[in-house]
């Protein structure tokens, strides 16, 4: 009997065999089949957008890069500009300065001639009334001297 029961068990152990595979192992190896293709998509798609980050991190660091240069080329045109800025207006200011410097030394000459015509005008005028007050009177030297210093003493009021 035992050898009856091993060969019930091998038939046995046969046909479930082939149940088994006529309806269950072609589903699970459908399904897992169907699970590799998933994994397998699903690793190629993290592959591409990790390929895809790699390339927009790179596009974006060369555009960090771009701005970085267009904004030190715009410092050193502002620099620039600023330096020339101040260099025209320290030329302005010392033309200006030059300028008037050299009207005030226009006007002081001017007004200085005008005081020496003036001065040479009441000398003229004074020596002439000196000498015609000399002429009128005959004086000794006392009376000269006490005459030159009232009419330097009159001029000097006038001036």
């Amino acid at each position: 009997m035992i050898w009856g029961d091993v060969v019930f068990s091998i038939v046995t152990f046969v046909i479930l065999m082939l149940v088994l595979r006529k309806f269950a192992w072609g589903p699970i190896m459908n399904m897992m089949k169907q699970r590799e293709e998933h994994v397998a998509s699903e690793i190629e798609t993290a592959e591409k957008n990790r390929q895809d980050a790699e390339k927009y991190v790179e596009e974006q660091r060369q555009e960090l890069e771009r701005a970085k240069d267009e904004a030190q080329s715009i410092i050193e045109n502002a620099k620039k500009t600023s330096e020339k800025q101040g260099e025209d207006i320290i030329a302005q200011s010392r033309a200006e300065a030059e300028r008037m410097k050299e009207n005030a030394l226009a006007d002081i000459a001017r007004e200085k001639e005008q005081a020496v015509a003036e001065l040479r005008e009441q000398v003229g005028s004074l020596s002439v009334m000196i000498a015609s007050k000399i002429i009128e009177k005959e004086l000794d030297e006392k009376e000269q001297e006490q005459l030159i210093e009232d009419y330097v003493k009159e001029a000097g009021d006038r001036l």
